[in-house]
């Protein structure tokens, strides 16, 4: 599918919307005026691929710390303020990128316009974010729960205000805990806007299940191309959430950033040690970023078939395997060799990607 189009937002160094690629965020765990502990799980973040980073800024003592995490952060730092727009204004006087404001509970809409303004003047940008927590009570008492038709309204009602005063420098969040109501909610704000969307199933869980939470809520939307930027909210180390994150952009085909491998399952018909060829594969891979199909497959059943769909493969069975180029032959390897061949063509295959 292609990207649902959208117009451009700057966030700092990073433009994000439909021409541009779909960013990986995530949201730091410490105590933000811990600034020595914050800037060191930043640097971990980014280092796992994270392009986005936001702080909690809860109290004055949290926006204090922002000019030195500012100072030392190599990627676009967001703000995530409740409750208390002057937290925004500081935030903002301090020099980030981004601010994440619910609109629903800052209180009056002239703070939320003071902290428009300030947006503005400063060229910070914005996001609008509502969740299904935290819907408005006059919405709540019309739709009678917080479904996705309250949350667009609520969404549509805020880029109202400031769009009426000329600020276009945002993009929206409509979160939720339950997958329908994500998917939902992002379709129906899709089709009556061009404003970027950052997705994300809310408090999705551990990590395990979390994850595939995730994969169902943001994979389906990626795959109809809606979303411009993506968080993966998992409970614990929010460095987890970088791997799953690009994993699901790769799953839907949003943005491949890493090789593809793709192995039949252990069945019966295997002839080779396919799950051996499969750790040392991705072993030996680990750390490309050459965006790459590899197919390894262990029978004759399905295996010529299948390995020639991808951009190399390799169908292995009885002590060989046959390797392919984009669906044609190259040669007959043993097994013992298969290994080398597959990571040879890789570097090949990167090494014309860049010719």
């Amino acid at each position: 599918m292609p990207r649902r189009l959208t117009r451009t937002v700057r966030v700092g160094s990073l433009l994000l919307g439909h021409e541009h690629p779909i960013r990986v965020q995530s949201m730091t765990t410490t105590d933000t005026q811990d600034v020595a502990g914050t800037i060191a799980q930043i640097e971990r973040l980014v280092a796992a691929g994270c392009e986005l980073v936001r702080v909690t800024v809860n109290h004055d003592k949290a926006a204090d710390a922002l000019p030195a995490i500012r100072a030392a952060c190599t990627v676009p730092l967001v703000a995530d303020v409740h409750f208390t727009h002057r937290l925004a204004l500081r935030a903002i006087a301090a020099g980030v990128d981004k601010v994440r404001l619910n609109p629903g509970n800052v209180g009056s809409l002239d703070r939320v316009r003071e902290v428009v303004r300030a947006a503005s003047d400063a060229g910070v940008a914005l996001r609008i974010g509502v969740n299904s927590g935290s819907i408005e009570k006059d919405l709540l008492e019309k739709h009678g729960w917080p479904s996705p038709e309250a949350m667009v309204e609520s969404a549509v009602r805020h880029c109202e205000t400031v769009e009426e005063m000329g600020f276009r420098n945002y993009v929206v969040s409509l979160k939720s805990t339950d997958t329908h109501t994500v998917l939902g909610a992002n379709r129906m704000f899709a089709a009556r806007s061009d404003v970027p969307l950052h997705l994300g199933v809310t408090e999705a869980g551990r990590p395990g299940y979390g994850s595939l939470k995730s994969a169902v809520g943001l994979g389906a939307l990626l795959m109809e191309g809606i979303g411009d930027t993506i968080r993966v909210s998992l409970t614990g180390d929010p460095v987890a959430e970088i791997p799953v994150a690009y994993d699901i952009l790769k799953a839907s085909g949003a943005r491949v950033t890493s090789p593809e491998l793709i192995a039949c399952p252990t069945c019966g018909r295997i002839e080779i040690d396919l799950e051996k060829l499969m750790n040392d594969l991705e072993d030996r891979l680990r750390g490309e970023t050459v965006p790459v199909k590899i197919a390894v497959l262990g029978c004759v059943v399905n295996g010529p078939g299948e390995a020639s769909e991808a951009d190399i493969g390799i169908a292995g069975g009885g002590g060989k395997g046959i390797l392919y180029r984009k669906g044609k032959q190259v040669r007959i390897v043993k097994e013992e060799d298969m290994l080398d061949a597959l990571v040879d063509e890789v570097r090949a295959w990167k090494a014309e990607q860049s010719a």
